[in-house]
């Protein structure tokens, strides 16, 4: 496998499909936890590597400032998004070539923060034995999901997967996710080291070394609410890598990502002035 050549070592690795979401208009918004939580990363002062699949056509200019790893694909992972939050319907039209250990190139695997970020359940799991010393971060909800024969996205158990949450470090998804389950949250509380299950406008849940804390949102005006969980995820992991601290790094990543979702795709991503005020705000 070739090495992927960057000027400083890369200190955030995220693996996973960037999107082609389609709009109303039928106009094409790159999307994917690799986008949102990749930018996000970016911003608050990370050297971003990404490991990807698309088709060629697929323009990747909004992720400029991140070193990418494209494989080779002839479709891109097209979605399209209706609604918002809990009532939002996914249709997935197509997706890219899936991501096995073969693709993650050598150079990357002293990489000390890899954040899995499945969309599509387009990672092999098994890449996690890839990094024994890093801190392993996973927002799975990509590996709940399956799509029926006419592009529907459903929630689906994911069994399998069991050994890796287990082994992860920090785990972060939504309520949505899990289709308001509270039996799996309990379920998945007991299975991981650290879990994060957001909420939306209620801002999210930590459970951690068998403690649980709440963290309210402020309150906002809902614009759009695409990333908001990833753009969360990469505050959190960030932070957590920085502190130790898992409820410092919840109040940093709600208080983020809930000014996210005042702008709409990739304008969301946090302005250095937010993350400046989100630093004040955990001193206070």
């Amino acid at each position: 496998m070739t090495q992927l050549i960057t000027p400083e070592p890369i200190n955030y690795l995220l693996i996973g499909h960037v999107t082609a979401d389609l709009q109303a208009d039928q106009s094409i918004s790159l999307g994917g936890t690799a986008s949102f939580s990749g930018l996000t990363a970016a911003s608050l002062g990370h050297n971003v590597g990404l490991v990807t699949s698309c088709a060629s056509d697929l323009r990747l200019d909004p992720l400029a400032g991140i070193h990418k790893w494209v494989i080779p694909s002839e479709k891109s992972t097209v979605f399209r998004n209706e609604g918002l939050g809990q009532t939002r319907v996914q249709h997935l039209y197509s997706s890219a070539t899936r991501i096995t250990a073969d693709h993650i190139p050598p150079n990357l695997l002293n990489c000390q923060l890899v954040h899995f970020g499945p969309i599509a359940a387009e990672i092999d799991p098994n890449i996690a034995e890839l990094f024994p010393d890093a801190l392993v971060c996973l927002t799975p909800q990509g590996w709940y999901r399956q799509a029926d024969d006419e592009g529907l996205v459903r929630h689906v158990d994911w069994p399998e997967g069991l050994p890796l949450l287990a082994r992860a470090d920090a785990v972060v998804l939504s309520i949505e996710d899990l289709r308001g389950d509270e039996q799996k949250v309990e379920e998945l509380a007991g299975i991981c080291k650290l879990l994060v299950v957001t909420e939306s406008r209620d801002g999210a849940r930590v459970f951690s070394e068998g403690r649980v804390r709440y963290f309210s949102a402020p309150a906002v005006e809902l614009v759009e609410d695409t990333g908001a969980g990833d753009i969360f995820a990469a505050c959190f992991f960030h932070r957590l890598q920085t502190t130790q601290d898992p409820w410092e790094a919840a109040r940093f990543a709600v208080q983020l990502s809930s000014r996210s979702v005042t702008r709409r795709r990739l304008e969301s991503i946090p302005t250095q002035n937010e993350i400046d005020q989100a630093k004040i705000q955990m001193l206070a």
